[in-house]
This record gives structure tokens, C-alpha cells and sequence, in this order.
């Protein structure tokens, strides 16, 4: 973990909570943070348009801008599919951009989707990292989930 991932994941969580709710969808929070420790873009879930993901959000905000340094902080684990924008899943975006380094409050269980998000991210050179830690409040915002129920979080699988 380097200086200021807790701070950053804190406030994704934060911009998380800011999401309308949707029983097809997570709710979830992004934040693009330069080498300099500056925020770059933020997203939430559905803050722009109604199909908007968090990273794509955040990604949109920062277009034109030189990503390649910059760390991503999301909530969830970034999407690997997508059923709305095929072709402009969380991933793909994230590895178009050039950002190095990813780093997730959990990992998407298979509720929708089967998420291969940290997968493809690692495989494309990617540094990943898993703040486990903030885990239970990235899940608490999505509790309107039905399959997110106490007993569901419990029974959620740890994929690597």
C-alpha cells in the first residue's frame, strides 16, 4: 500500500454512496489520482447518464489528459462485461487509457456477471492492488442488492 490509498479509497466509497440506486446495478466510486498525489477525475454509478459506470465516469472527465502515471482507485473491482456498452467495459477503458496501477475495495461477486476485471488487468502489466480493509463499507453501499444480503456477503468467493 503506498501514502494516500487509504485516503483516496475513502473518498471513492464516499462518491459510492453517492449513487442512485438500481436493483441491476452496483454502486460504485472512482477517483484518478496523478504521481503527485492531486485528483485528476472522479465518478459514481449512473452520475451522468443512467448506464455510466464509475471508472468510465471518471475516465470521460479526465479525456485528453495523460493517464499513464496516474493510479485508479474504485470501489469494486472494474467490469469485464458489460451487456449495455459491449465494447467499452471498465477494463478496456482503463487499459486504453495507460493507467499502471488499479487499486479495488473488493472484488466483483458473480451476481450479474462473472467479472474478470483484476484478471485481465494483471495479464495486460497492470499493478493491481486489493484494499481489503475497505471491503465492508464498498459492500454496505450496495446492501439494496438482493443478492448482497448479510448472509450473500458472507458467501461472496475471493477470486485471484
Amino acid at each position: 500500500m503506498r501514502d494516500g490509498d487509504a485516503r483516496w479509497m475513502r473518498y471513492a466509497v464516499e462518491l459510492a454512496g453517492r449513487c442512485p440506486r438500481s436493483a441491476s446495478a452496483f454502486a460504485v466510486g472512482s477517483v484518478i489520482v496523478d504521481p503527485g498525489g492531486r485528483q485528476v477525475a472522479a465518478g459514481w454509478s449512473r452520475d451522468t447518464d443512467p448506464l455510466v459506470h464509475a471508472e468510465e465516469s471518471a475516465l470521460l472527465k479526465a479525456a485528453g489528459r495523460d493517464l499513464g502515471a496516474c493510479t485508479l482507485y474504485s470501489t469494486l473491482e472494474p467490469c469485464s462485461k458489460r451487456t449495455h456498452r459491449p465494447d467499452a467495459t471498465c477494463t478496456s477503458l482503463i487499459l486504453a487509457a495507460r493507467i499502471p496501477r488499479v487499486v479495488i475495495a473488493w472484488r466483483e461477486p458473480d451476481i450479474f456477471v462473472t467479472c474478470e476485471g483484476v484478471a485481465l488487468l494483471v495479464a495486460a502489466g497492470v499493478e493491481v492492488v486489493e484494499l481489503a480493509e475497505f471491503a465492508a463499507q464498498a459492500q454496505a453501499v450496495n446492501g439494496h442488492l438482493p443478492g448482497l444480503r448479510p448472509k450473500a456477503l458472507w458467501e461472496t468467493r475471493r477470486r485471484g
